[in-house]
């Protein structure tokens, strides 16, 4: 899935920051890169479903970042955190 453009919400980017420790850059690096993604869930407004996205970071972090996806394939970031041992182990397998 291709990423034309992230959505960042103050909100959300506060939330992922002060909980998780992710920066904005290291959503990007996941994003724009070429992460594992999978639907998680049917969104609340038709064709708006969300998404989770598993990647490494240039410096060798492994983050799942979640967003909504909006269309012209915009990426609203909803969450973001290193990932669980058992995510890490199903990424490093595909």
């Amino acid at each position: 899935m291709e990423i034309s453009e992230i959505i960042w919400l103050d909100t959300f980017v506060e939330k992922f920051w002060r909980k998780h420790h992710v920066r904005i850059d290291e959503v990007e690096e996941v994003l724009y890169g070429q992460p594992q993604v999978r639907r998680v869930k049917r969104g609340d407004v038709a064709g708006e479903d969300v998404y989770s996205a598993k990647g490494q970071t240039r410096g060798g972090r492994y983050v799942i970042a979640f967003f909504v996806l909006k269309a012209g394939r915009r990426a609203l970031v909803i969450s973001a955190r290193d990932m669980k041992p058992k995510e890490h182990r199903q990424y490093v397998k595909k």
